[in-house]
């Protein structure tokens, strides 16, 4: 006989163990009363999104935080401009990046209201931020996460100034173009959006700037700066600068270097020119022959054929123009066929490109020199971004845009020397012109930080 259950009745909670269930840890909540009322208000008695949203040449995405109070001003106006990531806010979850438009809080807890006084003291508060992972440009391949990218920002920076509540306008750069940091282009239409036009409108002594890309070396084991940009920008635009340290924490500056100062760069030419021989320039052959340069995008090789070998009567061969080796050698022949020298301009890295040259003087029984110039890597970058964002018959006269990085890194990598017996009957060496040839605007703009 099977013995039934027993149908008593069901146990009580308390027959459980002993030890009662561990406690639900609280979460503390991010959505602000003000956020909680405005969800349940009628949409016809809703205030106006304060925020407003604008794009410039599809690079630079600007946002003006529109409160109801106004700011006063007297005969010329302060700017207190700050950068956004790691120097207003930082990520909450202590990522690098933040997740999603979420994921910040404040840099230090006296950010905000340290804002606020700037705001009441009648600064004209504004971020500038360079945002290269956004895109405002539609690409099918990447629209999606690119949509996703400026949401995130969108809605970050909106979070931001509505805790604020000020009027605040925000200046991001999402291309390498003259808006990036450390150039001046965000600057500049700060000027042009608050209508502040010359010198006499902004008080720059006044004035300042503060990021956190200040050329720190690292600091009792933590990480240096990942470059300079924010110091020289506020160096380029004419303000004093300070670090989030520094501003907020009012800790003593730290030392900095910067990888390429070009004004410093001119001044040490100019001592180098005084101390030492001039380099030798090359001189017109007695018969024809080819001139081969060797050097790295940006380090003045089209600049040197215009000054010293066009006038010589030189034809130029450049890949860039005619777009592939085989008719750039094409052309050469032909020109030295018609009784005239050549010069190829090119960067011709490497002793196998250098070879398809040499052969071919070889082959027309002419001789062949070679012309090596020894500008640094970032000089040439320098020379490059000048050259590409101001165009102009005197700085670049054939419109060229900036170059990708990897121009100067490939290059880099697959350099090596060229030697005399490679074939070559002469190499000469040359830097970057050590004496700038050019009016005072042009060698300020030169040496303004553009890198």
């Amino acid at each position: 006989m099977v013995e039934r259950p027993s149908l008593g009745k069901r146990p009580s909670a308390n027959d459980r163990g002993v030890s009662p269930p561990p406690s639900k840890r609280k979460q503390a909540s991010t959505t602000t009363n003000k956020a909680v009322a405005n969800f349940f208000t009628p949409l016809s008695k809703k205030e106006p999104d304060k925020m407003s949203w604008r794009v410039v040449k599809d690079s630079l995405l600007i946002g003006r935080y529109a409160a109801s109070t106004t700011r006063t001003t007297g005969s010329k106006t302060k700017i207190a401009a700050f950068d956004f990531d790691s120097t207003l806010i930082t990520s909450a979850s202590g990522k690098v990046f933040s997740r999603d438009a979420t994921d910040w809080k404040w840099w230090h807890i006296s950010v905000p209201g340290t804002l606020q006084r700037l705001h009441e003291e009648g600064y004209l508060v504004a971020i500038v931020s360079n945002q290269g992972g956004i895109s405002l440009k539609p690409d099918p391949k990447t629209i999606k996460s690119d949509q996703k990218r400026l949401a995130d920002f969108k809605g970050k920076v909106s979070a931001v100034l509505n805790q604020l509540d000020m009027p605040v306008s925000v200046y991001a750069a999402t291309a390498r173009d003259q808006y990036r940091k450390p150039r001046t282009g965000m600057w500049e239409e700060i000027l042009d959006d608050y209508d502040l036009d010359g010198a006499s409108a902004v008080d720059l002594e006044n004035s300042f700037f503060v990021g956190d890309a200040g050329g720190r070396e690292a600091f009792k084991g933590g990480v240096k700066d990942h470059s300079c940009v924010d110091r020289d920008f506020a160096a380029n635009v004419g303000v004093s600068f300070h670090t989030p340290e520094e501003y907020f924490l009012h800790e003593k500056p730290r030392p900095f270097t910067r990888n390429f100062d070009p004004a410093v760069y001119l001044s040490e030419r100019e001592l180098a020119e005084k101390a030492t021989t001039a380099l030798p320039t090359i001189t017109q052959p007695a018969t024809v022959d080819i001139v081969l340069f060797c050097g790295s995008p940006g380090a003045g090789k089209s600049s040197y054929y215009w000054k010293h070998l066009q006038p010589l009567g030189y034809g130029r061969v450049n890949q860039d123009i005619l777009k592939t080796r085989e008719k750039c050698v094409k052309a050469a022949t032909a020109l030295l066929a018609e009784g005239t020298s050549v010069v190829i301009d090119n960067t011709n890295a490497d002793p196998e490109t250098r070879a398809v040259w040499i052969k071919l003087a070889q082959k027309v029984n002419v001789p062949i020199r070679c012309v090596l110039f020894t500008a640094s890597a970032k000089l040439c970058e320098h020379n490059d971004i000048v050259r590409a964002l101001n165009v102009g018959p005197e700085t670049n006269p054939e419109s060229r845009t900036i170059l990708p990085k990897l121009a100067f890194t490939g290059f880099a990598s697959r350099y090596r020397e060229p030697r005399l017996e490679e074939g070559f009957t002469q190499i000469l060496r040359t830097d970057f012109e050590s004496k700038f040839e050019g009016s005072e605007e042009q060698k300020k703009l030169w040496s303004r930080y553009w890198v």
